[in-house]
């Protein structure tokens, strides 16, 4: 590219400078959602300039009034975090979990409590529009932070615009994508009993059905997502509410009792994917432009804050020398997140494909498993204590 040896795109060129004249940012991050809202809180806090591209038309989905039916399970380490922001939902909009049970389809099952652990909660359900709504005040009061339509030059880019990125591939970057068998389908429901703030897990013939209790400890409300084959996908979306609730009620095997839908059915279909990198000369990826994993382990937006908080420890901690965009100060950060990210990919893949198996000797041999491991004692604290956001060395 004539007059760009570095091939530079573009839109990330330098405009005319003074000789002398400072870069009026040292972060740019392209992405206003969670991940990226919480990284440029972080950044500004250790007293960096912080751009923030949210494009026009490109508003949280809080503030669309189209009904998101979104909610996130996050560990105490994604609570910790959102509470040092000063950003976590009021009560009603994080739920804790005190239990959990999975149940296999053919007897095996599992169950998690929060008092063998002697924790407050396994995880939270937060709400997403809630969780935005805080985010997006807690960047409007920050002076350090400035929300902008279009990128702007700064000394590093941070590109945390989801998994469909196109920054991502500006930048050279390979994504490599393995599509699942399966769409999401999420809703919410009311439920005839109160959850007891206990959360399920059904998996059946190849698909897996999920209930997140929301509305606080006394609530009767849970936040659904149900893993189906892509080719059920279309006709689940199109059935009545009333035959919706009833197919819910089936493959939850009543648990909740009557079940009546609230708000609208959304969909994508699942994937898992990784970027073969992560960082390059001034610029790196965080959140789902760097990883997706399926939804049955509910570790997605924990993985993504926890790019956002290692990433911003390594630029705290920079020896005074190092720019942001230093490329061996980047690769400290990849080095550090792609262990956890790998491993909770591999445990996830092998869950999906476990459960994606038919035929009688595959069903018996998932389901003794189950119950083993519902016995193992210290492996089974053990992995509990990964998922509720513990260091691996706990």
């Amino acid at each position: 590219m004539a007059g760009n040896p570095a091939g530079i795109s573009p839109d990330f060129a330098l405009p005319p400078t003074i000789p002398g004249m400072a870069i009026p940012y040292d972060i740019c991050i392209r992405g206003a959602g969670i991940v990226g809202r919480v990284l440029a809180l972080l950044l500004a806090r250790e007293r960096l300039r912080v751009a923030l591209v949210a494009p026009a038309g490109a508003a949280p989905s809080s503030a669309t009034g189209h009904g998101d039916v979104r909610a996130y399970a996050l560990n105490a380490a994604s609570r910790t975090l959102l509470e040092s922001l000063r950003c976590w939902p009021d009560e009603a909009a994080a739920t804790p979990v005190l239990r959990m049970q999975v149940h296999g389809d053919d007897g095996g099952a599992v169950n998690f409590d929060a008092a063998e652990h002697a924790s407050p909660a396994l995880n939270w359900i937060v709400d997403v529009p809630a969780l935005e709504a805080r985010l997006a005040e807690a960047v409007r009061y920050q002076p350090r932070i400035e929300v902008i339509e279009t990128p702007a030059p700064a000394a590093l880019t941070v590109v945390c615009e989801g998994k469909a990125s196109r920054t991502r591939a500006e930048f050279g970057v390979d994504f490599d994508v393995t599509p699942y068998p399966q769409h999401a389908i999420a809703t919410r429901l009311t439920c005839e009993k109160p959850h007891n703030q206990t959360a399920w897990q059904w998996f059946s013939q190849g698909e897996i059905l999920a209930f997140l209790p929301l509305d606080g400890p006394q609530g009767n409300s849970v936040a659904v997502v149900w893993s189906v084959l892509q080719e059920r996908a279309p006709a689940l979306l199109a059935a009545s509410p009333e035959e919706f609730a009833l197919l819910l009620e089936t493959t939850s095997r009543h648990t909740l009792g009557k079940l009546t839908p609230q708000g609208e059915r959304a969909s994508w279909p699942l994937q898992l994917a990784r970027a073969n990198r992560w960082a390059g000369p001034g610029w790196v990826l965080a959140g789902d432009a760097a990883h997706t994993v399926h939804p049955l382990s509910g570790q997605g937006l924990n993985l993504g804050l926890g790019d956002a908080a290692e990433l911003a420890h390594v630029l705290q901690a920079r020896e005074y020398w190092r720019t942001p965009g230093d490329l061996k100060l980047l690769r400290r950060y990849e080095r550090a997140r792609k262990a956890d990210v790998l491993s909770t990919g591999v445990a996830t893949d092998s869950l999906q494909q476990l459960f994606s198996l038919t035929g009688s000797p595959a069903q018996a041999l998932r389901n003794w498993g189950m119950s083993g491991f519902d016995r193992s004692g210290p492996l089974k604290q053990w992995v509990a204590r990964r998922a509720m956001g513990a260091r691996p060395n706990n």
